[in-house]
Order: structure tokens, then C-alpha cells, then sequence
């Protein structure tokens, strides 16, 4: 299964929209392909600069490492060297947080990323979690 251009856009302005719905800081999302490319990149006018940039480096982050952004953000605080040094060789980044969401098919089968910035990392994987979910895929947070 390949995430597609259609769902890439429904999860963002869901997200988006979820985020409104709770009234929490203005957001920007990105949804990424497996590969890394991006699909579909939103942001809210108000939103403040490079959030757009940052929720980029939690989608590419997860998908670079294989892992939710819960699941980063523990390897982060185990080995920050670590982290900093993939965080050098990354193109586009890792922000090691909730809020960096892998996409995966009903088989289980990865297809993409969402990374969702603007508010607090919890909140903005929430978001993140009503996406996805609006295109009946599955989440995986990293969260064991």
C-alpha cells in the first residue's frame, strides 16, 4: 500500500482542524511517504516561523529511525550523544518528541510520517492521532 496524495491532504488539514477543534496554539503539519518526500506540508497563518520546518524533522526523524517519536524521545534521553550525531548526518532533521507519528497500513506495513509543531509535544501528537485516524490508517506513536 502507498500513502496517498489525497489521504496526505486529509490528515493535514484533519490535524489542522483538530487542533482548532481544542484550541491549541496555531500548528503546522507535514505528512511524508515512506521514502521521505513530503505529501502534503500545512500550517496554520499563524503559526510562528519554521514550525513547519521542525514538524518536517519529527516525520523524517521517525522515519529515519524506524520509531514514534515516544520512542525517540527515550533513546534521546539515553543517549543524547547519539542523538545529536544522526541529527548532523539527517537531511531533514530529527526532533526526538511526541508529536513525530509513523503511518502504517492495517497489515502493520509502514507507508509514512506526520509530524505535527506548534503546541506541546503531547498536544500536537494528538493532532497528529485524528489525522491519521480520519483516513482509518494506523498510528504508531512509539509508545511501548
Amino acid at each position: 500500500m502507498t500513502l496517498t496524495l489525497d489521504q496526505a491532504l486529509t490528515i493535514a488539514r484533519e490535524t489542522l482542524a483538530d487542533g482548532a477543534k481544542h484550541g491549541f496554539l496555531p500548528l503546522a503539519v507535514a505528512v511524508l511517504d515512506k521514502a521521505g518526500q513530503p505529501l502534503a506540508i500545512l500550517r496554520d497563518e499563524r503559526s510562528s516561523l519554521n514550525r513547519a520546518d521542525i514538524a518536517i524533522g519529527k516525520a523524517a526523524g521517525c522515519l529515519a529511525m524506524g520509531f514514534g517519536g515516544r520512542e525517540l524521545a527515550k533513546r534521546a534521553a539515553a543517549m543524547p550523544s547519539f542523538m545529536a550525531a544522526v541529527g548532523a548526518i539527517f537531511p531533514k532533521g530529527i526532533v526526538p518528541v511526541p508529536g513525530g507519528v509513523l503511518i502504517r497500513a492495517s497489515d502493520g506495513v509502514l507507508i509514512g510520517a506526520v509530524g505535527v509543531s506548534g503546541d506541546t509535544s503531547d498536544n500536537d501528537e494528538l493532532c497528529a492521532l485524528a489525522g491519521i485516524a480520519a483516513v482509518s490508517l494506523v498510528a504508531d506513536t512509539g509508545a511501548a
